[in-house]
């Protein structure tokens, strides 16, 4: 069997009613073939939703067939006890014209119970954003679910939301059982467990192409979200050069930011998971055995849990995610 090597992928791409012209206009290429471009799936294992391989022997290659054939030498022999042949993780562009609805993502366990499916935890960093933009992470108030069901009712969960503004390099990690939302004018990426599954609670009274409002999902969505306040919705971090610096420390994946301005050794070999590098500024090209691949915005690569390591060498910088699984996988 021929070795293991970075792999790129064909992006899957998603009309939304809310969508934009941003990953054109702001990763500054041709990315997107449609007129609302909504998402781009960079990397994905969802049933029915593999993207295929673009690079090398293994091109026209769905990413869960080779995790069947590759198994722990593509990502990780605790992953793949953890997960077997499903790639445990999506990884996304997002870009909003209008506020998307207001949403939850059930946990693992009612997901489970429900839906035959992993929950859904993910993260958002913010590639870009219009002055004034902003998104609604968790709540502000104290508010039972009698209370919330009434400001559902009434048209105004405004008064119970807790709204964000952003810019970019904004990091929020969502954890399943948070009410959350995007609102126009945000390229971002959001990183997430392998789960499709979106129990939509308020859409603004929109319209689809149709001229019907979309499905709703509120009694489903009651005994997923979480009620309680919390201090900070926003993740606080310190930028460092040349140097991973963490972001999310979660039992579903770890994410680093990586802003390189010379040439950076990576050590793999005692990570026993796949890495994932997206690029959110910049340029850099990433050598490993047997090559080298360049990355610009929006790029995403998987690097094999067999390789031991690589080099990240900037032209002249980058800004590049980095998400692996821990090792240590306890039940979820």
């Amino acid at each position: 069997m021929n070795r293991l090597y970075p792999l790129t992928f064909h992006p899957i791409f998603k009309d939304k009613i809310w969508g934009g012209q941003r990953m054109r206009t702001v990763l500054g290429r041709d990315f997107s073939p449609l007129p609302n471009c909504g998402e781009a799936w960079l990397i994905s294992g969802v049933e029915g939703e593999n993207t295929v391989v673009s690079n090398g022997f293994l091109a026209d290659n769905e990413l869960n067939e080779l995790v069947g054939i590759y198994m722990d030498d593509l990502v990780g022999e605790h992953v793949f006890e953890k997960f077997g042949e499903q790639f445990p993780l999506l990884f996304k562009l997002i870009d909003t014209s209008d506020y998307l609805s207001i949403q939850v993502h059930p946990g693992d366990e009612l997901a489970a119970e429900r839906h035959q499916s992993l929950g859904k935890t993910e993260m958002w960093y913010v590639i870009d954003a219009e002055k004034d933009a902003e998104l609604i992470s968790g709540f502000k108030k104290t508010v039972t679910r009698q209370q919330f069901v009434h400001h559902l009712q009434n048209r105004t969960l405004g008064e119970i939301l807790n709204q964000e503004k952003v810019m970019r390099g904004d990091v929020f990690y969502i954890p399943a059982g948070r009410v959350h939302a995007l609102g126009p004018g945000i390229l971002l990426t959001e990183i997430q467990q392998t789960s499709d599954i979106t129990y939509r609670i308020y859409d603004w009274d929109r319209l689809d192409p149709k001229g019907m409002p979309r499905e709703l999902h509120t009694l489903q969505a009651m005994d997923a979200i979480d009620f309680e306040v919390y201090d900070q919705y926003r993740t606080h971090y310190v930028k460092q050069l040349n140097q991973p610096v963490p972001l999310v420390s979660s039992p579903y994946f770890n994410t680093n930011l990586l802003e390189v301005t010379k040439p950076v050794f990576m050590d793999y070999g005692d990570r026993d998971s796949f890495t994932v590098y997206l690029c959110v500024g910049g340029s850099a090209e990433l050598v490993c055995r047997d090559g080298r691949i360049r990355l610009s915005g929006g790029d995403a690569i998987l690097i094999p849990a067999e390789i031991p390591d690589g080099r990240i060498l900037p032209a002249p910088s980058a800004t590049l995610l980095e998400t692996y699984v821990e090792p240590d996988i306890e039940s979820l």
